[in-house]
């Protein structure tokens, strides 16, 4: 067997699940996220999320309004103007607008647009605005036995 590399952070920035009964979600994805030794990251209106994984509601802001086949899943972009070019490429090429390129609510400088891909799925371009990471990805690899 070959020796096999991973980078893990460079490409989902998170992915989100929307539920009918957001308390029973919430006791369900804590006790695996507390056998995992992760914490939970917070909550807000009709929301919480673990690490990258963000579960809302049906009638949470966070969902969006229209419900679609409930999958979230969000693009790290370097900055605005790559935000604002996904945008344009997804509705060029068969998307639909589920909320035009700006600022939201989630945290100081949160830049995103979101489009409905051709099966109705929520995608989310984001840029999370000037900050320093540790490091640009975790590098995994395995090696051979």
């Amino acid at each position: 067997m070959e020796t096999q590399e991973l980078h893990r952070g460079r490409l989902i920035d998170h992915v989100q699940l929307v539920v009918r009964d957001l308390s029973a979600a919430q006791g369900f994805y804590t006790a695996i996220a507390d056998v995992l030794n992760i914490p939970i990251g917070g909550s807000g209106d009709g929301f919480f999320w673990i690490d990258e994984l963000v579960v809302s509601a049906t009638d949470s802001e966070a969902a969006l309004g229209e419900l679609t086949g409930r999958q979230h899943l969000a693009f790290q972009a370097q900055d605005r103007a790559m935000v604002d070019a996904v945008y344009r490429a997804a509705l060029a090429n068969g998307g639909r607008d589920n909320g035009a390129p700006g600022l939201r609510p989630y945290h100081p400088n949160y830049y995103a647009a979101f489009m409905l891909d051709p099966d109705g799925n929520n995608i989310e371009a984001v840029y999370h605005g000037e900050a320093r990471r540790s490091a640009p990805s975790v590098h995994i690899t395995f090696d051979a036995e």
